[in-house]
């Protein structure tokens, strides 16, 4: 076997108690501002919480927390640029925003590894991996390198979104990593004049999924006017104490996973 097939499958030395891979089958469903706010929402509970963006040819967390400015590198190492008291990295602080990753992917596969091993992250007690759409390269690459504790599922209540799940959630299964739970987002409209749930995309269709896999819903977020207006001011909702239905659904799923995770 060449080096660099061996060099491939090395395990990067532990640096984190939990490691929790936030996945869903397709993009557009929210799962970078679950993994965001999921982040906070540890942290909250006093832990020593790291967030990584491994979406390599489409981060969205540097947008997400108005960052713009390059992590410092102190002993050939990145500094994690520290955000409301989480540690953060991602390929879009070292890349301008407007330019496209043209990159194959062995050229992926090795930005993933830098961001897991050359990243001086410290002691953590989780750290949260919000992993690109789909099933490819950038998933086999994290479980091989590091002990994954578990992933979390993000989904709409749409008949697409739950196709592209299944294959993802049989990804997992066939490489041995365990399912914590799914979470359902954009589950309800919740309508701030008369404080009713509108099921748009219909009521509880996920649970078909679920228990055809034996996979537990850990919770279901709405779509809110709170909700979208936190992505344009780069405020995180959970950081608003007003949005209370969806920061007590924060609180209730976190509380879910870290049960989960210590068994």
């Amino acid at each position: 076997m060449e080096n660099n097939e061996i060099n491939r499958f090395l395990k990067i030395p532990k640096f984190s108690k939990y490691v929790i891979l936030v996945a869903s089958g397709k993009g557009g469903v929210g799962k970078s501002t679950f993994a965001l706010n999921l982040a906070l929402t540890l942290k909250s509970l006093r832990m020593k919480v790291g967030l990584l963006d491994a979406d390599i040819y489409g981060p969205s967390l540097p947008k997400l927390l108005n960052k713009n400015e390059k992590p410092e590198i102190k002993n050939k190492r990145f500094l994690p640029i520290e955000v409301n008291g989480i540690k953060t990295m991602s390929i879009g602080y070292l890349i301008p925003e407007e330019a496209p990753n043209i990159w194959r992917g062995p050229m992926v596969i090795k930005a993933v590894t830098q961001l897991l091993r050359d990243v001086s992250w410290g002691e953590l007690d989780i750290l949260i991996i919000d992993t690109p759409p789909g099933t490819g390269d950038v998933q086999l690459t994290i479980s091989q390198k590091i002990d994954v504790t578990g992933a979390l599922i993000i989904t709409t209540p749409q008949e697409l979104s739950l196709i592209d799940v299944r294959r993802g959630i049989n990804m997992f299964k066939k490489i041995n990593l365990p399912i914590l739970g799914l979470v359902e987002n954009m589950s309800y409209y919740l309508c701030h004049e008369c404080g009713k749930k509108h099921y748009i995309f219909g009521k509880q269709l996920s649970h078909e999924l679920t228990n055809s896999l034996n996979i537990e819903i850990l919770g279901y977020l709405p779509i809110s006017k709170d909700l979208i207006k936190s992505h344009n001011i780069n405020h995180p909702i959970i950081k608003q104490k007003q949005s209370d239905i969806i920061f007590k659904s924060f609180f209730e799923i976190c509380q879910k996973v870290l049960n989960k995770i210590r068994v």
